[in-house]
């Protein structure tokens, strides 16, 4: 009796280790699996632009297997008419942010600075130009997906949203992110009083991305009485790039870091661009599986336009890499694009929106 006492707690023994070894490398298979909107280099394998266009002022967008050959999805036509969703009948200055519920949230700049041309306005501006400026506007167009197709949409207008902000002269190039501290969606774009300087600012959105639930604070200060515009935040490591572009001198790129998300930005008087020309609109996305970052702006001083290209692996020295069809980056079936952004897919991801758009591409 004692021997068969002994094998059988010998037995349970192994067999409870056994159980207990199986259910922790099934909690590290578990966790080592993406999570919704945060997943690892090794679950994406694609690329999204999206950008917009002067003779349409719609959105267009474009896939990349590689992340240098980029190839419209509608062969250059726009995949959401702007006349369909802004209250200008235009859009510019798309950005496109995958959140950390796996959604894809899209902020555009409602505006169109050819509306009178196209028999769309009366007048060159919304409000007199003398009073408010140079193509003021009052808001965003804010959109939000699952699967990159069907979209909800919101006009936020900030003088609606807000008292006090009937005399803002402009609401101009929207981009998202996440303030992990905060535990909200963060809304940043240019923003200026009636025909004052342009500057940086932030709010935070509500869940459902219709609806701004902070008053617009100025998200960092140019040590310069001069507009400054167009704000791009990555998060790398526990710092936060912010490349942007002042107009202090000829217009380019410039670089601040922070340890915050919106605010604490240090001041660097580097420009990042290599341009003769006037640059705007940053975006930087990073390389799948590798340790660079590609630093892309709109280069709108030359004629035709185009994006400008830098690769960078410490956000210190960049290599040039040219522009689109002058360098090693592709533009396929598509010119002239205008203030874009790039983030990752899947390749399910990738592939579904090729389909949906009848466009033939390898994703594996």
């Amino acid at each position: 009796m004692k021997r068969l006492s002994l094998w059988l707690s010998i037995f349970f023994l192994l067999f409870f280790q056994c159980q207990s070894q199986n259910s922790k490398e099934g909690n590290q298979q578990a966790s080592s699996q993406p999570k919704p909107g945060i997943s690892r280099d090794q679950a994406l394998s694609s690329y999204l632009m999206v950008y917009f266009k002067d003779d349409d002022h719609s959105l267009h967008m474009a896939l990349s297997a590689d992340g240098y050959s980029f190839t419209d999805i509608n062969n250059g036509k726009a995949v959401i008419a702007g006349d369909t969703i802004a209250e200008q009948k235009g859009i510019r200055d798309p950005h496109i942010y995958r959140g950390p519920d796996g959604d894809f949230y899209l902020a555009m700049t409602d505006l169109h600075i050819f509306a009178q041309r196209d028999g769309l306005r009366d007048s060159e501006w919304q409000r007199p130009g003398e009073e408010f400026g140079w193509g003021n506007n009052r808001g965003f167009v804010l959109m939000k997906s699952s699967d990159l197709i069907h979209w909800s949409k919101a006009n936020v207008i900030i003088s609606d949203a807000f008292e006090g902000y009937d005399s803002i002269g402009c609401a101009w190039a929207p981009e998202t992110t996440y303030d992990e501290e905060e535990g909200k969606l963060m809304l940043y774009y240019t923003m200026r009083w009636k025909n004052g300087l342009n500057k940086m600012y932030y709010s935070f959105v509500n869940d459902d991305f219709d609806q701004l639930i902070t008053e617009p604070r100025l998200i960092f200060q140019y040590p310069k009485e001069v507009s400054y515009i167009d704000a791009d935040i990555t998060k790398v490591g526990d710092l936060y790039h912010m490349f942007y572009t002042p107009h202090d001198g000829i217009p380019g790129i410039k670089q601040a870091v922070s340890d915050q998300v919106h605010e604490g930005y240090e001041y660097d008087s580097i420009w990042y661009d290599s341009e003769p020309k006037a640059s705007e609109a940053p975006n930087v996305w990073k390389r799948i599986g590798e340790k660079k970052w590609v630093l892309m702006y709109d280069i709108y001083g030359i004629q035709p336009h185009n994006f400008g290209f830098r690769e960078t692996s410490d956000f210190k020295h960049f290599e040039d890499l040219g522009h689109f069809n002058e360098g090693v980056m592709k533009a396929t079936n598509f010119s002239s694009p205008k203030h874009g952004a790039v983030i990752h897919l899947t390749g399910e991801e990738a592939k579904k929106l090729a389909d949906h758009w009848g466009l033939e591409m390898n994703f594996d």
